[in-house]
C-alpha cells in the first residue's frame, strides 16, 4: 500500500502525528484508523465477490486487476506476440541505425552505413549548409525580406 514512502516520510509522519494527538491519545487514533482500513478491504472484498457470483462461472477466474487499460493490453500482447510477428518487427528495426542516418541527413551528410534508401534525400536547408571554409552558415545574416513582399500595414484592423 505503501510502496513509495522511504524511511524519511515515514519518521516525518510519526513526528507529525505524535505532535498533532499528542502522545497520550495516538496509539487511540491508530487502533480507530486501523480498524477503518480493515472495513474499507472488507466492503471491497464483499463487492468483489458479490460481482463474481453475478457475473456467472464463466468469470470465475475474473481477475479486477486486469480491467486496468496498462496491464490488459500486456496481457494481451503477451499471450499473442507471435501472432503479431512483434518479434518479426523488433528484429527487423534498427533504432539506433534510423536516427544516425536522420541526424546526418539533417547536417548534410553522407549516411556511413549505406543501407538506408532515404539517407541524404533530405533538402538541406540553405542556413545549414557549408561554407568553402567548413563551418557552417548558421551565424550568417539572413537577408531581409524587400519592403514590397510585406501586406501593407492597416492601422484600423489592429
Amino acid at each position: 500500500m505503501f510502496n513509495d514512502i522511504g524511511a524519511l516520510e515515514l519518521v516525518t509522519l510519526v513526528v507529525l502525528a505524535v505532535l498533532v494527538f499528542g502522545p497520550d491519545k495516538l496509539p487511540k487514533v491508530i487502533q480507530d484508523v486501523s480498524r477503518f482500513i480493515r472495513k474499507v478491504r472488507e466492503f471491497s472484498d464483499n463487492a468483489k465477490e458479490d460481482i463474481r457470483s453475478e457475473l456467472g462461472p464463466e468469470f470465475k477466474d475474473f481477475d479486477f486487476e486486469d480491467l486496468n487499460p496498462k496491464k490488459f493490453v500486456r496481457k494481451q500482447l503477451a499471450e499473442h506476440e507471435d501472432d503479431l510477428g512483434l518479434k518479426e518487427i523488433r528484429g527487423s528495426f534498427n533504432l539506433k541505425k534510423e536516427i544516425n542516418d536522420v541526424a546526418d541527413s539533417v547536417h548534410g551528410r553522407d549516411s556511413d552505413t549505406g543501407g538506408s534508401d532515404t539517407a541524404g534525400t533530405a533538402a538541406v536547408p540553405p542556413s545549414l549548409t557549408k561554407s568553402p571554409s567548413g563551418t557552417s552558415d548558421l551565424l550568417k545574416k539572413q537577408e531581409k525580406p524587400q519592403q514590397a513582399d510585406r501586406p501593407p500595414f492597416d492601422a484600423d484592423a489592429t
